[in-house]
């Protein structure tokens, strides 16, 4: 005990401060424009904006699209079925575009 103040108790207040000074600054960083940690909202891209997916299929709605994607599924090939500019775009890896496209067009005859 300093001077008749109880330094633990200073210390420990002081500990609170700087709790909520740093819970402070972890909501800026996390909510800061550009570099945000929070998810954006999902944006319409052209077929080309997908990386390393390729079209493999243009189905007429999302109906049609969930029914392909679930017979590529069952057959082991991972799909998505994404909104583009053009339309929903049935997608896949580019190593697996041949087999979904086979399957896909054996499941139209």
């Amino acid at each position: 005990m300093l001077g008749g103040i109880d330094n633990q108790l200073f210390l420990t207040s002081f500990g609170g401060f700087f709790a909520l000074i740093f819970l402070m600054l972890m909501l800026k960083w996390a909510f800061a424009r550009g570099k945000s940690v929070v998810e954006r909202p999902s944006r319409i891209g052209d077929e080309s904006e997908y990386g390393m997916l390729e079209s493999v299929a243009e189905p007429l709605n999302h109906i049609e699209g969930q029914m392909l994607k679930e017979k590529l599924k069952n057959s082991g090939i991972k799909a998505n079925l994404v909104q583009t500019t053009s339309g929903p775009r049935l997608m896949v890896f580019k190593d697996q575009v041949a087999i979904a496209r086979s399957i896909i067009e054996s499941s139209q005859l």
